[in-house]
């Protein structure tokens, strides 16, 4: 079976999950989308509004800015995965609680197991704390790669955070120059 089958197949098992409350209160699962052979994969918190509505990864104010850092980085859209953490809104856009991410986890380890993506860019604080370390602190530990079950790892701000500070946006270019010099690299 090929990969995009797999993964579609899983798509399709997730959007029943009710293994806790946010899909009561969401309209739909977001999933993720991109790439199912991606060498790069971004992972956020969670759907917001627009994402909820349209049933895609940072589709709104966010991934509009997400769009152009992509572009920034020559990682065009369509040759990533992008997903989130928890696959439902959380209400009031609010981080999603313990149990929720708890919940969800078996989702997005299924992702990474079926994508196998070489990088793995972690936007904002929650992503981190799940992918590498629970006492990670994102302000601290941006911009420093980890290496895990033999992937390379790349916490940075949410492009949110961006949004409400626009002095983040350095810091996270500074991140994506790392990661361009190994995705790319490795290309030549």
């Amino acid at each position: 079976m090929s990969r995009q089958r797999e993964l579609a197949d899983y798509e399709s098992l997730t959007k029943e999950c009710r293994a806790c409350p946010l899909r009561d209160g969401c309209n739909q699962v977001v999933f993720g989308e991109g790439n199912p052979e991606a060498r790069l994969m971004l992972v956020g918190e969670g759907p917001g509004a627009d994402e909820d509505r349209l049933g895609r990864p940072f589709v709104g104010a966010a991934g509009q800015l997400l769009n152009k850092i992509l572009d920034a980085g020559r990682f065009p859209r369509h040759e990533v995965y992008i997903c989130n953490v928890v696959k439902c809104r959380p209400p009031s856009n609010r981080l999603p609680l313990p149990n929720e991410v708890k919940a969800c986890l078996p989702h997005l380890e299924r992702q990474i197991e079926l994508i196998n993506p070489e990088i793995i860019i972690c936007l904002g604080a929650l992503a981190t704390q799940v992918l590498v370390d629970p006492k990670a602190r994102i302000t601290r530990d941006r911009g420093k790669w980890v290496r895990k079950e033999g992937r390379l790892i790349m916490p940075t701000f949410h492009p949110a955070a961006l949004l409400r500070d626009p002095s983040k946006k350095r810091p996270v270019w500074e991140d994506i120059q790392k990661v361009m010099a190994v995705y790319h690299e490795e290309w030549k």
